[in-house]
């Protein structure tokens, strides 16, 4: 059984490292696209900057999420560590929704405009 809890915990730090580079990776993707516009032909304006920003910070903090939990399940479910987890998320939720809102300009249980 320690042997799987050791496994376990690897694939959580990897989950996680996945996460870091995702927002990473996106930023760099997001900035660059937005320097090399900024000299060409066809100027990108700073609010696509921001939301495509934003998009890669979203997905790079689920992915942290997810690691967060499985790192949980693997330890000893303590109530400091629950509470711990629960906070994290908690914050992490609240960064969600904030992010989302800059980006889309609505909350994400808002129904989508018909045009």
């Amino acid at each position: 059984m320690e042997e799987a809890k050791i496994y376990i915990d690897y694939v959580a730090r990897i989950i996680e490292i996945i996460g870091v580079l995702t927002i990473f990776a996106g930023a760099v993707i997001a900035l660059s696209k937005f320097i090399f516009s900024i000299q060409g032909t066809n100027p990108r304006s700073y609010k696509i900057l921001k939301q495509e920003l934003g998009k890669a910070i979203l997905l790079g903090l689920e992915i942290l999420v997810a690691g967060d939990i499985i790192a949980t399940v693997v330890t000893e479910p303590t109530i400091d560590r629950l509470l711990a987890l629960g906070l994290i998320v908690l914050i992490r939720t609240f960064l969600s929704i904030s992010i989302q809102v800059e980006v889309e300009g609505k909350f994400p249980w808002q129904k989508k405009e018909e045009i």
